[in-house]
C-alpha cells in the first residue's frame, strides 16, 4: 500500500510539474515541429532518462537542501546562470531568422542526446523532488527503503514522460499551424528564460531576507 501510494504521488506531481511551459516540455514541441514526431519522442525519452538520475539525487539530497540554506542557494544561483545563457543563446538564433521547418526521421541519436542535455540544464526538477520526497519522507530519515527509492524514481521518470508524449500529440495535431510557433518558438524561448530568471532572482532574495 505504502509503495502504490508512493508511486502514485510523485507520478501525478510529475505530470503536473511538466505541464507549464518550461525549458524541456518546449524543446520537445520545437523538436516536434521541425523534425517530426519520432525526434519528439526520443527527446521526450532523453529528458526523462535524465530525470532518474535528478530524482534519485533529489532523494538523497532531501535532508541536505532543506536543512542547508547554502546548498539551496547554490542550486538557484546555478540555475541562475544557466538561464541567462540559455536566454541570451535563444535571443541571437530568434534574431538570425527562421529556418525552413525540415522534418528529418534520421536524426534520432541527436534528438536523444538533445533531450538528455536540455534536462541536465534544466536542474529545476531536483528541489521540486526533494519537496515530494520530503513531503513523503523518502530519503528523510537515517535508514534508506532501496524498494521505496527504486518506485520514487521510476514514478518521476514516467510522470515526465507521460507530459510530455502529451506535448508531442498536442503538437502534431495542429501540424497546420506549427510554422508560426517555429518562426516564433526562440522568442518564446528567451522570454520563458526571462520570467525563470526573475522568478529565481525573487526566489534567492526571498531566502536571503529571511
Amino acid at each position: 500500500m505504502e509503495e502504490t501510494k508512493i508511486f502514485l504521488v510523485t507520478y501525478f506531481a510529475a505530470v503536473l510539474g511538466v505541464v507549464p511551459p518550461g525549458l524541456v516540455n518546449m524543446s520537445v514541441a520545437k523538436t516536434c515541429v521541425q523534425r517530426g514526431r519520432r525526434n519528439g519522442v526520443l527527446v521526450s525519452v532523453g529528458a526523462s532518462a535524465i530525470v532518474l538520475l535528478q530524482a534519485f539525487l533529489a532523494v538523497l539530497m532531501t535532508k541536505y537542501i532543506f536543512r542547508n540554506p547554502v546548498v539551496n542557494n547554490m542550486l538557484l544561483r546555478a540555475g541562475l546562470v544557466i538561464f541567462v545563457i540559455m536566454g541570451a543563446y535563444f535571443l541571437v538564433i530568434a534574431r538570425k531568422g527562421s529556418k525552413t521547418v525540415v522534418v528529418d526521421p534520421t536524426t534520432g541519436l541527436r534528438s536523444l542526446l538533445k533531450g538528455m542535455g536540455v534536462s541536465v540544464l534544466n536542474i529545476l526538477p531536483i528541489p521540486y523532488f526533494c519537496a515530494i520526497g520530503a513531503a513523503m519522507n523518502i530519503g528523510g530519515n537515517v535508514e534508506y527503503h532501496i524498494g521505496d527509492i527504486i518506485i520514487f524514481v521510476l514514478a518521476a521518470a514516467l510522470g515526465t514522460f507521460s507530459t510530455l508524449y502529451l506535448y508531442v500529440v498536442f503538437f502534431m495535431k495542429i501540424e497546420q499551424r506549427t510554422a508560426v510557433f517555429s518562426k516564433y518558438s526562440n522568442y518564446f524561448m528567451a522570454l520563458l528564460m526571462l520570467i525563470l530568471v526573475i522568478v529565481t532572482l525573487l526566489r534567492i532574495y526571498y531566502q536571503a531576507v529571511i
